[in-house]
């Protein structure tokens, strides 16, 4: 494993280097359905209007928070617990650990344990980009690294309901881990309104073809 640490950067595109780091990046062992995840919220605009879709199809997901945003937002990371999906750590501050020295990202870690109050033992990376540094502080506080096998792009500034949508439902399957954003505050202004417009059909997809939107544990 030390070997390999210096390859856990490159383990979100290359899902060998994951699997040998042990960094999921699909639901192990889930035959029925999909984890639905999104990231850097909580959002002011966009994570109520999530949390309402989300009831309106019976949906569930896991929400990895932003220290700062929730800092920002107030209560909203208590209504995304108190409406039944998961709380995991994404970060304090949104910021790649890639030239960050293990004392800060285990102060920043911290810091989001802290605020975020997590309901999972859980962690993404910002960008989806980790070190060996930051797997070594993630694993020390007992939680699990999890990437993505099917990634939406509702953060660049070409996305569209229809792009998203699209990226999320073509070939999806059991024990896929599925990649939004609820906010737009790392991203393009305003993207996070093409999610928004995609999520339902996104949500009608799955429940078409059998597959629940599953939490992990």
């Amino acid at each position: 494993m030390p070997l390999l640490t210096p390859l856990a950067p490159l383990a979100q595109p290359f899902p060998a280097i994951a699997r040998a780091l042990k960094i999921d990046r699909r639901a192990p062992g889930l035959t029925d359905g999909v984890w639905l995840t999104f990231d850097d919220g909580p959002h002011a605009e966009a994570t109520p209007q999530v949390l309402e879709i989300l009831r309106a199809h019976d949906a569930h997901a896991t929400f990895f928070l932003v220290g700062e945003q929730i800092r920002r937002t107030g209560s909203l990371a208590d209504e995304i617990s108190a409406a039944g999906h998961q709380i995991a750590v994404h970060a304090d501050r949104h910021r790649s650990v890639l030239r960050m020295s293990r004392r800060w990202v285990a102060d920043d870690l911290a810091r989001a344990e802290e605020t975020i109050k997590p309901t999972v033992a859980l962690h993404r990376a910002p960008l989806g980009i980790y070190t060996g540094r930051a797997l070594k502080e993630v694993h020390a506080r007992g939680w699990r690294p999890l990437l993505w096998s099917r990634d939406g792009q509702d953060w660049t500034a070409r996305a569209t309901g229809r792009s998203i949508a699209d990226r999320i439902e073509r070939g999806v399957g059991h024990g896929d881990v599925l990649l939004l954003h609820d906010a737009d505050t790392y991203s393009v202004r305003g993207v996070h309104r093409a999610m928004i417009s995609a999520l339902p059909r996104i949500l009608g997809t799955l429940s078409e073809h059998g597959l629940k939107t599953a939490l992990p544990t």
